[in-house]
């Protein structure tokens, strides 16, 4: 991979970015498959250690959390062994600046939920809004990680209802139709006019598309859960910096903008051999600053 340049590199990364399968990246970039799995990896892993850092003191105020459902090697009732079946990733927003705060890819149980609602609480500067839906783990373990009056905490539950034209539901039919939301306030004064998943469900929507191992119904799924979670850390790496947001950017009077920019993690839209350059060292830059204290390290 070293002897690859820059330009091609940054190739590879784009379309793994944009939902091209490791096969037609390779083909595409004229790129050995190995070698586009071997930069996946490679970046996927730096773009989980650089966010790990610099996703911290974040000046959030409304949050929104959701599980998004993949699986490795064959579904769940198909696996023939340990390392196949269902995997999971949780996801947290900022439902103001749009920026990925918190993912974690794993199975969806108790020990996830509670991994995912202390990383995100790690990188909270104030008191927050969340909002998720009603899965069994997440009122219990957000008290347990926030207290009763640390968060302003509610929930959504939805309920679905099929099409009665449809007599029998099959693998192609229409998703169910959602009938009634109720809001729940749990703990603290939530703003129930902002009690929403919304954004996060089209950020799940987003890496649905954006991602060809996630595409319902595909030959591209996922082989390892390593390259899963790469493939996620280089997607959200990709979303919070380098593609600018459509409500953003009309917020912004037409200027291209992206989450990154939004919570001052950095001034301009980042290209795929930004990342790559920070990841080889090739120059160095000063970590952001949160209220005039630049965190202790430099990439």
């Amino acid at each position: 991979m070293n002897t690859l340049s820059l330009t091609r590199r940054a190739a590879v990364v784009r379309c793994l970015a944009d939902s091209v399968s490791i096969r037609a990246t390779g083909r595409i970039t004229n790129t050995d498959k190995d070698t586009v799995l071997r930069i996946l990896c490679d970046v996927g892993e730096f773009s989980s250690i650089y966010q790990h850092h610099a996703l911290r003191h974040l000046n959030t105020k409304v949050v929104e959390a959701d599980e998004i459902w993949a699986f490795v090697g064959a579904k769940e009732a198909n696996k023939t062994h340990d390392e196949q079946g269902d995997l999971w990733t949780w996801t947290a927003i900022d439902a103001d600046s749009k920026l990925g705060i918190s993912w974690l890819v794993g199975p969806r149980n108790g020990a996830s939920c509670r991994a995912f609602i202390r990383d995100l609480s790690s990188r909270l500067k104030n008191r927050v809004q969340l909002t998720t839906d009603k899965l069994n783990w997440y009122r219990g373990i957000v008290l347990d990680t926030y207290g009763y009056d640390g968060i302003d905490y509610a929930m959504i539950s939805k309920t679905f209802a099929t099409d009665p034209k449809i007599e029998k539901q099959g693998r192609y039919s229409p998703s169910p139709v959602v009938v009634e939301v109720e809001k729940v306030p749990v703990c603290g004064s939530p703003d129930m006019s902002r009690v929403s998943t919304s954004y996060v469900e089209r950020q799940n929507l987003t890496m649905r598309m954006n991602m060809r191992r996630f595409t319902r119904l595909t030959n591209g799924f996922s082989k390892k859960a390593e390259n899963h979670a790469h493939a996620v850390s280089l997607h959200f790496m990709y979303y919070n910096y380098c593609r600018p947001h459509a409500t953003l950017t009309k917020a912004a009077k037409g200027v291209k903008t992206t989450p990154a920019m939004v919570a001052g993690l950095t001034d301009r839209v980042w290209t795929a051999e930004d990342i790559l350059m920070r990841m080889d060292g090739k120059y160095r830059i000063q970590a952001p600053t949160f209220a005039g204290n630049p965190l202790p390290y430099v990439w």
